[in-house]
């Protein structure tokens, strides 16, 4: 590969060395992970406290007046009652300021590593929480959101690829599933602190905003305190003490195979001097192609209407006072399926989580998309058992969700990327993600009003598209070392016609001892 002065960059990785990597899990790597995912808990916290406070009277009487007349108005049409652009833009600010945090959050992240990023986004999001729960006006409201978002877009972009180079390439699905997890525990955690605080008279909002200084807190701290990953430590010249942590966190001096890989890797990173650029070329088109769709489908299935608004959702069916508690059950099962999907990622592979959680998924949309068109008027609530019947068939969309989706979404494109690219890479995964977010929270409340029950049906369509997608395109990744998968890549049915170079019969028969399945049309090995 030719750079700018004439003479030839290094290659990367070249050579398989997979089957020569040594070591564990260690006790240090786990605590690692642990600590750094705390960035998945305060992104899962505001998505789970923003949908309680903006079904709470006293947050819209104060913040949301019209809003609040509306709601209670009883021959307002039940589909209408919370459609405000102003109360959309409290829960959608924040994912905008986070889409352009992340853009700066990328540079950052490569030049100073990922604790940087970390660190960067528990301050943001300290202060945020500060000043939502101290907010005597819409504009105090939306400046502490702001800085909420900033601290996401941050935290997103760091965290995910922490996970990645830190985790035995052997568990890395289960390891970076962890900010997933993270994230769903903070959405229960925000229901649930809810559910307490909504029977608090005049102020229970301010303590579910400002609780979540709590998570920043543990995420700015620990990131003080957390190795940097040797893939960063190397990239930026120090390949010494990359070699030293990467031998602790592997628990074996043995690490020769993997250190080489990440050097080479490395040399190609740094003769990058654009790696936006350098994305945007043809050989890594499978790449961006993954880093554009699986964060766009991540968000278009549907799933962050029900988790933003979910308290509203239920109001708006007719459930009355029991809408928190309803809310809390399906933060509940999100958890308990993220902690499933832990145990089978790295065993069944990323496809066959993917394709069966879609199915599931697209049969929920329909079955909630039947009942309310059939039983749900704009006018008259739903009976109890058909009430119980909505909640249970969202409850199984969710739990399809959250062992498919929802930390797949994030894990694959986490681990696909060379390490030119990586920090570009999960930017843009994280932009097309917030971005989505951003439009669908905001643009949720008026298609509920416009579309009614057909709203579901409108989701269930992108996630038929999507599931076909990954069908056809996603290759396996399971087992794959980090730096070995452009091999993925030169296999593949479709990839393979835009990434340089064949893989020879030994390359091949090396990826079938990982386990690996192409998408489509091409089999292992064929």
């Amino acid at each position: 590969m030719e750079v700018g002065d004439g003479s030839f960059a290094p290659v990367g990785v070249s050579k398989q060395r997979a089957d020569q990597y040594k070591g564990r899990l260690t006790t240090y790597v786990v605590v690692a992970c642990l600590v750094a995912a705390v960035g998945g808990a305060i992104f899962g916290y505001d998505i789970g406290v923003s949908g309680g406070v903006t079904s709470m009277d006293t947050f819209l009487e104060k913040f949301f007046h019209t809003v609040y007349l509306k709601k209670r108005r009883a021959e307002e049409d039940h589909y209408c009652k919370y459609n405000d652009q102003g109360l959309a833009a409290f829960t959608s600010s924040l994912y905008l300021a986070g889409l352009v945090a992340s853009i700066v959050a990328s540079p950052i992240t490569r030049k100073y590593g990922r604790r940087a990023s970390i660190v960067c986004g528990g301050i943001s999001f300290l202060i945020g929480a500060a000043l939502n729960a101290a907010a005597v006006n819409l504009a105090m409201l939306l400046s502490g959101r702001i800085m909420l978002g900033i601290g996401i877009g941050f935290g997103d972009q760091a965290v995910p690829l922490y996970l990645s180079e830190m985790a035995p390439a052997h568990l890395r699905g289960a390891l970076n599933m962890m900010f997933q997890l993270a994230t769903t525990t903070g959405i229960f955690t925000a229901n649930m602190i809810n559910y307490g605080t909504a029977k608090l008279p005049s102020w229970g909002w301010r303590l579910s905003l400002g609780l979540a200084a709590l998570p920043a807190i543990l995420m700015t701290v620990g990131g003080l305190f957390l190795p940097e990953t040797p893939n960063s430590l190397i990239e930026r010249g120090s390949r010494e003490k990359g070699r030293r942590v990467l031998e602790r966190i592997r628990g074996t001096n043995e690490v020769d195979a993997e250190f080489e890989d990440i050097v080479d890797a490395s040399e190609l990173a740094n003769s990058i001097k654009h790696p936006f650029r350098n994305i945007l070329e043809r050989r890594n088109r499978p790449q961006l192609v993954m880093a554009i769709c699986m964060p766009a489908f991540q968000i278009l299935n549907g799933i962050n209407s029900i988790l933003f608004y979910a308290p509203v959702l239920f109001q708006t069916m007719g459930f009355g006072n029991a809408t928190l508690y309803s809310s809390a059950l399906t933060g509940a099962v999100l958890v308990l399926s993220t902690v499933v999907s832990i145990g089978l990622v790295d065993r069944l592979g990323r496809r066959v989580l993917l394709i069966s959680g879609g199915i599931q998924m697209v049969l929920c949309q329909v079955t909630v998309a039947i009942i309310l068109g059939v039983k749900f008027g704009s006018n008259d609530g739903l009976s109890k058992g058909y009430s119980v019947l909505v909640v249970i068939v969202i409850c199984l969309f969710v739990i399809a969700f959250g062992w498919s989706w929802g930390p797949l979404g994030w894990t694959v494109p986490s681990e696909i990327f060379p390490l030119e690219t990586r920090s570009a890479g999960q930017s843009i995964t994280v932009v097309v993600n917030l971005l989505f977010t951003f439009i669908i929270a905001q643009c949720f409340l008026s298609m509920l009003c416009s579309f009614k029950h057909g709203i579901f049906l409108f989701f269930a369509g992108w996630i038929v598209i999507m599931t076909l997608f990954v069908y056809f395109f996603l290759p396996e990744t399971k087992g794959v070392p980090i730096e070995e998968m452009i091999f993925v890549w030169k296999k593949h049915w479709f990839w393979k016609r835009m990434v340089p170079g064949t893989p020879d019969v030994d390359d091949i028969d090396g990826l079938g001892s990982h386990s690996m399945e192409s998408g489509g049309k091409t089999k292992l090995g064929s």
